[in-house]
């Protein structure tokens, strides 16, 4: 007689009809993570242009950083975890939907007041979806007991960083080469977007969810008591990361235009590439590696990578040479780090609690990249470029230097 679990599970694992199989969903949703993460980051290089179009002030500009930042970490702390009990698709299609709509106000305008709505729903979209996809691709590549693979650990880090070192890129060279559409860029990701929200709706749903569902409650920023260790070494390496990742995102153009008096969107564009993108392709060639030989890597390329962005800024006169060759090695130690940070989340964190654990990992990463650069926009009105590029790099330099200890907890077992 027939065993009635084995045939459940197994329905539970056939594609329903219309829907994706498994390995078709996991590369949908890797590609639509993809293309919300390049949408985030996309205005980085134009804020110049914003700035000089609508005269608004360096302080504005860390405003409309900020309200980004805040639409993230207040997403990810009311709805990030909410896919380990409604589904990750139930989540993920109104987090692209929200995107969507931020990205058709940009291409309508680009005035302050559309650009601080618009900005909030990217973060609100990029807030839910980032856990919610990482969960999900884990979910969609795991073997029968839910243990994440190591491809699905490679491809949600390269999907967020790969995106968001995109993004700028893309919207750099448009901004440069086609300055007669000036909103093309968004136009673009209105089109990717929607193709990502049919995607999205086309992928399996492959997690039993919970019955009865647990009552809502907003995230809890608690660590998991089962791997305490793991997750506070694993969340220090997060927060410098994505500090050292902010200094990019939000700061480069600043750099260029002002000490370097190089206004170009598409250079702007291509420094956060250089950053993110080399952090991406880290993550790929050493997918292979230990835990603790990543951070053997990570750490002193890091702290090399700072001096030299320093020392490119503090020369006379300022050196863009030095500045790229730095943003290349801060992305090599940055990704070393962080993906050793996120497989720790991945590994250690149990199934029913994967959207939540992640969502913590996000909620500290994200006040990593906006704090310390709105604290930055805000000191640009006192003091030079280089003394505050010079101060985050000592702040940063001590972070790492003092958290070194607990980060290589995180290769005990490996």
């Amino acid at each position: 007689m027939s065993n009635p679990t084995v045939h459940i599970e197994h329905a539970a694992r056939q594609p329903a009809r219309g829907r994706f199989s498994r390995a078709a969903g996991f590369w949908a949703i890797a590609a639509s993570m993809a293309t919300l993460t390049a949408f985030s980051t996309a205005p980085s290089p134009l804020y110049s242009l914003y700035r000089r179009q609508d005269h608004l002030s360096s302080i504005t500009v860390t405003i409309v950083y900020a309200v980004f930042a805040a639409g993230i970490v207040v997403s990810l702390l009311l709805v990030g975890h909410l896919s380990d009990w409604y589904g990750r698709r139930t989540l993920l299609i109104p987090a692209i939907a929200t995107a969507l709509a931020a990205a058709l106000i940009f291409a309508t305008s680009t005035s302050l007041p559309a650009l601080i709505v618009g900005r909030v729903l990217t973060g609100l979209a990029l807030g839910a979806a980032t856990a919610t996809a990482g969960a999900y691709l884990t979910d969609l590549d795991s073997g029968p007991n839910g243990v994440a693979t190591r491809r699905a650990q490679i491809v949600s880090t390269v999907a967020n960083v790969g995106g968001l070192a995109t993004g700028p890129l893309v919207a750099g060279l448009l901004a440069t080469y086609v300055p007669s559409l000036p909103r093309l860029i968004y136009v673009i990701f209105a089109v990717l977007l929607t193709l990502a929200l049919v995607v999205t709706w086309r992928s399996p749903e492959v997690r039993p969810l919970p019955e009865p569902r647990p009552r809502y409650r907003p995230q809890r920023l608690a660590i998991p008591a089962a791997a305490r260790t793991q997750f506070s070494a694993a969340l220090t390496g997060d927060f410098l990361v994505f500090t050292v990742f902010g200094l990019f995102a939000g700061l480069a153009s600043a750099f260029l235009s002002g000490s370097l008096h190089r206004s170009s969107p598409a250079l702007a564009g291509l420094t956060v590439f250089i950053s993110f993108g080399v952090g991406a392709m880290t993550q790929v060639a050493t997918a292979t590696w230990p835990q603790r030989r990543l951070l053997a890597l990570g750490v002193p390329v890091l702290i090399l990578g700072l001096t030299v962005i320093v020392t490119g800024a503090w020369v006379h006169p300022p050196s863009l040479a030095l500045f790229l060759t730095g943003a290349g090695l801060v992305g090599v130690g940055s990704g070393s780090i962080f993906r050793s940070a996120l497989t720790t989340v991945l590994t250690t964190a149990p199934p029913k609690d994967r959207a939540a654990a992640l969502a913590l990992f996000y909620v500290v990463g994200y006040l990593g990249l906006s704090l310390p650069v709105v604290a930055a926009g805000i000191a640009l009105q006192h003091a030079s470029f280089k003394l505050i590029l010079l101060t985050f790099a000592i702040v940063v330099t001590t972070g790492i230097l003092l958290a070194t200890p607990r980060l290589r907890r995180l290769s005990t077992k490996n």
